[in-house]
């Protein structure tokens, strides 16, 4: 429930800024809602905007969302050898040291996120301080590293911007077009309901269309950081903490924070997952 009204919260918080940002820009532009030139600003404004914004945020929501506690000063010898693990590996790929957290779930699992290379956060959970050998630890933090390296928290925003922009603005002319065809061809700068219902339909559908290439990327990206894991601490640590992974406790983590964990949430269809399954990153590693 928690992590449902933040996220409604955070959500109604960036449309509201986003929407007199954009009223008063197309104000001062002079363009309307229903021409080509406001629906592609709209589109654009919300497709980047909103995906910036939620990066830009993703420190602080991610430690809300899961009562991550941030270690400051090492309060024992496990919290002493995540932080000098994630220092050490931080230090080989050139990056700034990332903020280290853990957060209470039982679930086998370990997250990056943040706005920058340098300015970033791995956070891992309880359930794998618990569940995993220091050497399948070690991996996971250097496959969450790795990810902060390769900068694919910015990556995946601006691919998830491109993709929500142009969802939003195709969406939006077919939407109007429609709307022209059944009421008439004149220019109707005001709303109505035909627009609207047939913007949600289009959004929706190629929605569900453009989740696929973002999904798509993002296995791309889990590939990479597990080879970016493999020359940091080797292959074989690596695929251990894989292999670990197939007794996983279903993932609780949502949105970027699911995408650049270590394992997946959800069982969906392959081409709508954020993850490759574990046998092929497995063998990919071989």
């Amino acid at each position: 429930m928690k992590r449902i009204v933040l996220f409604l919260i955070t959500n109604l918080a960036v449309m509201l800024v986003l929407g007199v940002v954009l009223s008063i820009v197309m104000s001062v532009l002079g363009l309307s809602n229903r021409s080509y030139g406001g629906m592609l600003l709209i589109a654009g404004v919300f497709g980047f905007g909103g995906a910036f914004i939620s990066l830009f945020m993703s420190k602080w929501i991610a430690k809300k969302s899961t009562g991550a506690y941030v270690i400051e000063q090492p309060r024992n010898e496990s919290e002493h050898w995540l932080v000098q693990t994630v220092a050490n590996q931080a230090k080989q790929v050139g990056i700034e040291m990332p903020e280290v957290a853990i957060y209470d779930s039982p679930e086998i699992n370990a997250f990056a996120t943040g706005p920058s290379k340098n300015n970033s956060l791995v956070a891992v959970s309880t359930g794998l301080l618990h569940n995993m050998t220091q050497d399948e630890a070690e991996a996971v933090l250097a496959h969450e590293v790795s990810h902060v390296a390769n900068g694919d928290m910015v990556t995946l925003t601006l691919i998830q911007g491109v993709v929500n922009t142009f969802v939003t603005f195709i969406a939006k002319v077919l939407a109007n077009l429609v709307d022209g065809f059944l009421n008439g061809d004149e220019e109707n700068n005001g709303v109505s309901w035909t627009y609207i219902i047939f913007d949600m339909i289009f959004q929706i559908l190629f929605g569900i269309l453009a989740s696929v290439i973002v999904a798509y990327f993002s296995r791309q990206r889990e590939f990479a950081a597990d080879k970016g894991a493999a020359e940091l601490v080797g292959a074989h640590k690596m695929r251990a903490a894989l292999e670990r992974l197939r007794h996983n406790h279903e993932s609780q983590l949502e949105g970027s924070m699911m995408a650049f964990g270590i394992a997946s949430g959800k069982n969906l269809s392959e081409m709508f997952a954020s993850h490759p399954p574990l046998a092929q990153r497995i063998q990919a590693l071989s």
